[in-house]
């Protein structure tokens, strides 16, 4: 047998169910639960839950002195008949006067309070709005041992529906974060490469305390060059010495033999 759900549960809890139907809007969701309600369908086994809730204030005016003005007279006057209308019953000599005087009074009261609630205010909110809870799509659920005849009967109406269509990302979600430009660039102009990063010195490691007196200076025995200790294992001792260049040997001429001389004349 059917497990009846016509008491709601006293604590929050996610409603469990088979889906038979999915709507975009709150009004095609309830077409659905009178149709199966229409077929005798036991309703109290359906739940109409709404995803992904969203928050919507839609602003219906500005708002200013005179509109507040007259909004505050008005809900003071309301409230002055209310009072004349109790002075009224309840005193024996009441008269129409009474009544109107303490709508004259509520409107005043009610003028005046309204225009220095919205004077403090100091422009921050100057618009009226109305606020609601509306969801992307609201899916009909239904217990699982019934859900195939609400299902055949959401069918034969056509009520069914769809699901409600995925939203389209931004363009702009997925784009890189633009950054601007430097001081004296145009706009669109190409970012010149970053110079690349000069070579850190090597650093030198610490002395261990054998070399090293309590107060720092170094040990007998250390070798100081250029007023700078030489400690074991310091890029100093362990950079490469340079091979000393031995100077060119010096070439012989090389002596041309001599052309032969005529010889002289007797």
């Amino acid at each position: 047998m059917p497990r009846q759900n016509s008491v709601a549960p006293k604590l929050p809890t996610l409603p469990q169910g088979e889906q038979i139907a999915v709507h975009s809007t709150y009004l095609d969701a309830q077409k659905a639960v009178e149709a199966l309600s229409d077929k005798g369908f036991p309703v109290q086994q359906v739940t109409i839950v709404g995803t992904d809730l969203k928050m919507v204030e839609r602003v219906t005016g500005r708002l200013t002195y005179p509109r507040v003005a007259v909004a505050g007279m008005a809900s003071g006057a309301w409230f002055g008949l209310f009072v004349g209308l109790l002075l009224t019953m309840f005193s024996p000599e009441g008269s129409v006067y009474s009544i109107v005087a303490a709508i004259g009074i509520g409107a005043g009261f009610g003028l005046l309070f309204s225009v220095l609630s919205f004077s403090l205010t100091r422009g921050k909110r100057d618009f009226t709005s109305s606020s609601q809870i509306v969801a992307s799509s609201y899916a009909v659920l239904c217990e699982r041992e019934t859900a195939g005849q609400a299902t055949q009967i959401l069918r034969e109406a056509n009520l069914l529906g769809r699901p409600a269509p995925a939203q389209a990302a931004h363009p702009l979600a997925s784009a890189q974060p633009v950054q601007p430009p430097a001081y004296g660039q145009s706009y669109g102009a190409p970012t010149p490469p970053a110079a690349p990063a000069a070579p850190q010195a090597p650093t030198a490691p610490a002395p261990s305390p054998q070399h090293v007196t309590p107060s720092g200076e170094p040990r007998y025995g250390v070798r100081v060059v250029d007023g700078k200790p030489q400690y074991p294992g310091s890029p100093q001792q362990q950079a490469p010495v340079p091979p000393v260049q031995q100077p060119p040997a010096p070439q012989t001429p090389t002596q041309q033999p001599s052309a032969p001389q005529p010889p002289a004349d007797v």
